[in-house]
């Protein structure tokens, strides 16, 4: 995300310091660099945004194995008028932490924000069966948490233990007892950045990505398949389709859609205005560069493409000839009458 944060910005994310959110921004140089606040939950990171007190928010929206964040879309799609301009993708390790001297058969519960621990789920059946799981705020709150309750001695709820990251550990004094204890070891996270929209959405990158939400006008067979169809119709590739509750009533959804392209681009503008003009409503989300392994590489390619793209046109446009000159076609032999005396 280089470029889209300048320094003097500000970034609320998921705290207290050692949270997966945090590990996940300073993976990205560009927004390492700004000033980064630590709150205390989701809802209060979009609250800071939406009330202008932080210029940035960077928020979990997504788990390879336990799907969307609820919290994240639901503020996104129904709570805020915020739009993403940017992604970052993190490998998660989740690690069980316990204090110094503490053993695997002494734990009695484990503290951790309950999507670390559905993140585990096989891992804490196999080695800890019927230990209470007890649910905190983040992984770096448990970690904190778990620390504090070594310290009292008067606590008489047993042995705790944490799951979250070996950074957290550090922070707060606890030991790795288990480390990558992760059910799938492919398990990673996406992380977005969110503002209001008055701070501008990024320039098309050449790999990029654009998030609607679309509310039918109402619920009728082939209603989900007309919108897709404006998709297909253009060839724009879909990255991702969830459905969500509207939350007003039983059986209404809405469809949240993440497709490549930008809405800088004519061929994803006109299918928006396609759709915007045949659902009851269309919520725009943002466009945004893509995040992955090989998106530097791929916006290079677009970026080389395009100056060769314009090269190649102006050549056509220079054999334009001003208007009301004749054009002789080449090779068209002159007329022998021409020119005789």
């Amino acid at each position: 995300m280089t470029g889209i944060v300048s320094s003097s910005a500000s970034i609320g994310f998921l705290g207290p310091s050692g949270t997966f959110t945090e590990e996940a921004l300073r993976s990205e140089p560009g927004l390492a660099r700004a000033r980064l606040v630590a709150l205390p939950s989701f809802v209060a990171v979009f609250e800071e945004v939406a009330a202008g007190r932080v210029d940035y928010g960077f928020v979990a929206i997504e788990n390879s194995i336990e799907g969307s964040v609820s919290i994240t879309t639901d503020q996104l799609v129904f709570e805020r008028e915020l739009i993403i301009v940017g992604e970052t993708v993190l490998p998660v390790t989740q690690n069980l932490l316990a204090p110094p001297g503490v053993t695997l058969e002494q734990i009695t519960r484990v503290v951790s924000f309950p999507v670390a621990t559905a993140q585990c789920r096989a891992w804490l059946s196999q080695h800890l069966p019927g230990v209470e799981e007890v649910a905190a705020t983040s992984t770096a709150a448990a970690v904190r948490q778990v620390a504090s309750q070594a310290e009292d001695a008067s606590d008489s709820a047993g042995v705790s233990a944490a799951i979250g990251t070996a950074l957290a550990g550090s922070l707060y004094g606890l030991d790795v007892l288990a480390a990558s204890i992760e059910d799938n070891p492919d398990n990673t996270t996406r992380f977005v950045l969110v503002t209001p929209p008055g701070n501008g959405v990024p320039a098309p990158s050449g790999h990029d990505k654009t998030s609607v939400v679309c509310f039918q006008s109402s619920d009728h067979p082939g209603s989900l398949h007309g919108i897709l169809g404006q998709f297909s119709a253009r060839d724009l590739n879909l990255v991702k389709l969830e459905s969500r509750p509207t939350k007003k009533g039983l059986g209404e959804y809405c469809f949240l859609i993440d497709f490549e392209g930008h809405v800088g681009d004519e061929i994803v503008a006109d299918c928006l205005r396609d759709l915007h003009a045949s659902l009851r409503s269309l919520k725009f989300l943002g466009s945004y560069p893509a995040a992955g392994f090989h998106g530097d590489g791929i916006r290079r390619a677009a970026k080389q493409a395009w100056v060769e793209a314009d090269i190649w046109i102006d050549g056509i446009r220079s054999l334009i000839v001003p208007a009301g000159t004749p054009v002789v076609p080449a090779g068209t032999p002159a007329d022998p009458r021409e020119g005789n005396p």
